[in-house]
């Protein structure tokens, strides 16, 4: 299918409709195949991961995207636990995750405390402002997520409380170091909303989950809370989701209780998005900000420009402008061996989101 070519210097109004990516993009071959043979933190792959890492930012910029990632390319393994890879009280038979494709992912069972990072994101976000021109936002992983890394039966000597301590001092560390660093944004990845629903109709886990992440949001002041962001999707890998037949329904009023000051949410897969934008009128708040997927990036089809603008015209109708954002479904490769979707097809959908979005933003900016 042949598209027209838009015109590359054509921009939004001025602050009129953000748009911003989730994180990641889809490594080199070169350094998958080098991942497949190599742990993660080998230091023969250091050359390979600055090579990526530069790569990607010049084609992120070249999007013209207004803010960006490192593309988390050198996050171990995947956007999930790279902060715990490598620990020794750590074992590989933790929680399975199985996607609707027929394959499972595996995050690690907690032996003993206490529980510490290995790394910690703003690691990964030094390396990106030192080749980026334009602001850059960093993801981390959700302590309700990490929560799983707890085993049904209690640890002897380290409860379960002690954990939560522990993870939420972590996770506030992790964060505070990315602002002081200065992230344009925190995102922090709720990709199991959803998926907590599934493993438990009640909403009991889901309420858990959303307690705990707001315990650590609490830490943080209402303007810091500004600039930290909860993404959420049914689960990406491999053109394939976790919770997708979970209806959004059961998650957003939920979400939105949430005390941050942006919302990451995929729409761009939904089958009735029309009904998911009715949700979100009806359950977002006025400090908050909703950047809506309008490219889906398990769907193998390149959006077109003009496809991301009806998008966000129709998000318009719901959502005041003025607390309205674009985004990415998810991101391209959560995890790194996935390589169901190519570098250049990443890059070809972000442009497509950036152009889109500037679109629906000069038409918004005319209705004044």
């Amino acid at each position: 299918m042949t598209t027209a070519t838009p015109d590359p210097s054509f921009q939004p109004a001025a602050g009129l409709i953000p748009t911003e990516p989730i994180g990641s993009i889809p490594r080199p071959l070169r350094l998958i195949e080098a991942l497949a043979g190599r742990d993660g933190a080998d230091p023969l792959l250091d050359d390979l991961y600055e090579d990526a890492i530069r790569d990607t930012i010049a084609r992120f910029e070249a999007t013209g995207s207004p803010v960006i990632t490192d593309g988390e390319q050198r996050k171990y393994h995947n956007f999930l636990t790279y902060c715990v890879h490598g620990l020794p009280n750590m074992a590989p038979d933790g929680f399975k995750i199985p996607f609707a494709a027929g394959h499972t992912r595996r995050i690690p069972r907690l032996t003993g405390g206490p529980f510490r990072y290995k790394r910690y994101a703003d690691s990964y976000l030094d390396t990106a402002l030192r080749h980026a021109r334009v602001p850059v936002k960093q993801a981390v992983i959700s302590p309700s997520a990490l929560s799983l890394l707890y085993p049904a039966e209690a640890i002897a000597d380290y409860s379960r409380d002690e954990f939560i301590d522990d993870l939420l001092n972590e996770h506030e560390k992790e964060i505070r170091q990315c602002l002081l660093k200065g992230a344009h944004k925190v995102q922090v990845d709720f990709t199991e909303g959803r998926l907590a629903v599934k493993i438990d109709p009640s909403g009991a886990l889901l309420h858990s989950f959303i307690d705990l992440n707001n315990l650590a949001l609490s830490r943080f002041s209402a303007a810091e809370r500004q600039r930290i962001g909860v993404h959420t999707c049914p689960g990406g890998d491999r053109d394939s989701t976790h919770s997708a037949d979970i209806d959004y329904a059961e998650l957003l009023p939920s979400l939105f209780e949430l005390h941050a000051g942006n919302f990451y949410l995929a729409l761009a897969g939904e089958k009735d998005p029309e009904r998911v934008l009715k949700i979100i009128r009806d359950c977002v708040k006025p400090e908050q900000r909703v950047f809506v997927g309008v490219v889906s990036p398990i769907d193998p089809h390149i959006e077109t420009p003009e496809e991301v603008r009806d998008r966000v015209l129709q998000a318009a109708k719901y959502i005041p402008v003025g607390q309205l954002g674009t985004t990415d479904d998810c991101g391209f490769s959560p995890f790194c061996d996935d390589t169901s979707t190519s570098r250049d097809t990443a890059f070809a959908k972000i442009r497509a989101r950036v152009l889109g979005t500037a679109m629906a933003a000069e038409i918004l900016g005319g209705r004044s």
